[in-house]
């Protein structure tokens, strides 16, 4: 009884490796970058959420990193998706600007734009690898568009205890950040997109 049960976990693991791997290293990974400062934020995601995945891609996986996501990929429809959405989000991104709880959590003393638009551009790039990259394309030769709604959970929760009205629409923003790199076959839609929102409304809250 012991043997066959042991027999049906190694079974189990042998088939659902890369995904366990996947999973369990993201989740790994996003619990040591909210719990351990190493020198700045920005610096903070480029470990945890872009070299440690990618080294787990490397060793653990023993895969190209460029299977997940770093490709362009098919500029031709996501492109069409960025453009789309910078454009609707913008007013909207106005609108939200005016709503106190968004602003006094997002207003910076100093503000200086060049600076903080490095310093996010560096964030983003890795933050949007660990999900629209590393758990979306890992997981989606096994689980296809399930894949989206997997790595839509983490982003979701790492928005936990930012205003209520931006972590509501994580859960929809996760998703179509999640689509529109499955469909173009890229994470990078997702990365200008996701800057675009960021930089457009911190310039809109703080000012130039």
């Amino acid at each position: 009884m012991v043997t066959k049960e042991l027999e049906e976990i190694g079974l189990f693991l042998r088939r659902n490796y890369s995904e366990l791997i996947i999973i369990s290293c993201a989740a790994l990974f996003l619990i040591l970058g909210e719990h351990h400062s190493l020198v700045s934020r920005w610096f903070d995601a480029v470990v945890f959420y872009a070299i440690l995945p990618l080294l787990a891609i490397f060793i653990l996986l023993r895969k190209n990193p460029l299977d997940f996501g770093l490709r362009p990929g098919d500029y031709r429809i996501w492109l069409v998706h960025v453009i789309v959405t910078c454009i609707v989000a913008f007013p909207i991104l106005i609108i939200a600007s005016r709503f106190n709880s968004l602003q006094d959590y997002y207003t910076i003393e100093d503000f200086f734009l060049p600076r903080y638009f490095l310093e996010i551009t560096a964030y983003q790039i890795s933050w949007e690898f660990i999900f629209r990259g590393f758990l979306l394309f890992g997981l989606k030769e096994k689980l296809k568009e399930v894949s989206i709604i997997v790595q839509m959970v983490p982003f979701v929760l790492l928005h936990l205890g930012k205003p209520e009205i931006e972590v509501i629409s994580t859960i929809p923003m996760g998703i179509y950040f999640g689509y529109i790199a499955y469909r173009g076959n890229s994470y990078w839609p997702a990365v200008i997109i996701h800057l675009f929102i960021n930089i457009s409304f911190r310039v809109m809250v703080n000012g130039f």
